[in-house]
């Protein structure tokens, strides 16, 4: 039959990525607890370079590449694999992966101490590039709450206070190792207060008042977990974006900090 993707393409442009997006697929993931393996529902976004004289690329090469590793734990050095597979396999120079998938993470309430699930967004990033030079991104969304400084200056009583989302990505060399609970733990100390999935009466109060005790604005949060960051001897790059759905205005607020490193 006959190849269209291999055949000469005469415009002579270069394709920086190119692949297949939001293949759902059961991801086999290690948790910190124990090392257990648990398999949860993820989305993978693949590409790789394409060479300016072809037409295009072979898609179905990536799920064929997915099916072969979906029995396997997957992680840093795991998808290290995959890469250097579809790079062998569609013959490009560079590689690109992500996969995006909901966390569970068994969270106690701070005084009734009832058990509960939250949930995160998480990912895992990667690629690899023409000199072969392999990269990991740790990622995670992590709800939390902010109690506005100033509101609290300025009120005889009370202070306004909202939800807000810190979007963490990190990288770090492959023989390192960081878990998903510790990632989102150092977002949630960075918190007025965390948020929990089940708060009984005592443990409603108990949040309300430490958030009132502990008022930030967005730049806070942001730099005190930039701190923890340029602290942490294995992190080597971070992105750190936190919006902060605003309770009062018709806005949010916002702030972004990326390493210099």
């Amino acid at each position: 039959m006959i190849d269209v993707q291999n055949q000469k393409d005469s415009r002579n442009i270069p394709i920086q990525k190119v692949g297949v997006k939001d293949v759902e697929i059961p991801l086999k993931i290690e948790r910190k607890q124990n090392n257990e393996l648990e398999v949860v529902y993820a989305k993978a976004k693949m590409s790789v370079n394409l060479e300016p004289c072809y037409k295009g690329t072979h898609m179905s090469r990536f799920i064929e590449i997915l099916n072969e590793y979906r029995h396997e734990s997957i992680y840093c050095n795991d998808i290290e694999k995959i890469l250097f597979a579809m790079k062998k396999k569609l013959e490009a120079k560079s590689a690109y992966l992500k996969f995006s998938f909901k966390y569970f993470i068994k969270k106690q309430a701070p005084k009734s101490k009832l058990e509960s699930l939250m949930c995160y967004d998480c990912a895992f990033e990667a690629q690899v590039d023409d000199n072969d030079d392999y990269k990991f991104y740790l990622m995670a969304k992590v709800p939390i709450t902010t109690l506005c400084p100033c509101s609290k200056e300025i009120s005889k009583y009370g202070a306004h206070n909202q939800r807000a989302l810190l979007s963490l990505k990190i990288g770090y060399d492959k023989n390192s190792h960081i878990w998903l609970e510790d990632l989102i733990d150092m977002a949630q100390s960075c918190a007025s207060s965390e948020i929990y999935p089940l708060l009984k009466r005592e443990d409603e109060k108990f949040v309300t008042e430490h958030a009132y005790q502990n008022p930030k604005f967005v730049e806070d949060v942001i730099r005190d977990v930039v701190d923890i960051f340029e602290k942490n001897e294995i992190i080597n790059y971070y992105e750190v974006e936190i919006e902060a759905f605003e309770s009062i205005h018709n806005h949010n607020a916002w702030a972004y900090q990326k390493s210099q490193k």
